[in-house]
């Protein structure tokens, strides 16, 4: 299981990168300061979970209907007690809910491309109260967009959409730049 001090450790290196964000983080960096068991779902305070941003070779993100939510999300999910490392978590995710395994992807940095903070709605199926999700979002490329085995208890449909302007835009150019010009970093095993 992924301890605290990977999550405490991979948020100041990202507040090292993008300081500004500190008052947006505040739930998360709340939780981390009371030394909350956020890397368990079951924390209903607030827990960990990671996403993948994958791209493809014209800067579109894969998305997947989420089937509880309704929604179109980046893959991404809970941690589960077998994850060793939130990268991992995140290559778990993208290969549970839609088939793509780890080695057809690159990842364009080892830090997260952005932390998403936010309120995830009550579960009455699940009895699970409303909660925070605080979302570390990885990003990784592929070369071409592969065949896709969608996770259909889970994920309705998949899309290739263009990444919307804004600040997750803005993060995540220079790292078009990096894909473009060089070889991104190899994603290392998910053990």
């Amino acid at each position: 299981m992924i301890n605290l001090a990977e999550v405490v450790g991979t948020v100041e290196a990202y507040l090292d990168r993008y300081g500004t964000e500190r008052a947006r983080l505040a739930p998360l960096l709340t939780a981390l300061d009371q030394g909350t068991a956020i890397t368990a779902r079951s924390t209903f305070t607030g827990h960990v979970t990671c996403s993948a941003m994958v791209l493809d070779a014209d800067w579109r993100a894969l998305h997947i209907h989420h089937n509880v939510l309704n929604r179109w999300l980046c893959p991404g999910g809970h941690l589960e007690p077998g994850d060793t490392t939130l990268l991992g978590a995140a290559l778990r995710e993208v290969e549970e809910e839609t088939g793509i395994e780890a080695d057809a992807l690159a990842i364009l940095d080892p830090l997260p491309v952005d932390i998403g903070v936010h309120r995830f709605p009550a579960n009455t199926a699940r009895c699970e109260p409303e909660h925070w999700h605080f979302d570390l979002r990885y990003a990784f490329t592929v070369a071409e967009p592969p065949r896709l085995r969608l996770q259909a208890d889970e994920v309705g449909g998949s899309a290739w959409l263009p990444i919307e302007p804004g600040a997750l835009a803005e993060k995540l150019e220079p790292l078009r730049h990096t894909a473009a010009g060089t070889a991104p970093v190899a994603v290392p095993s998910r053990e």
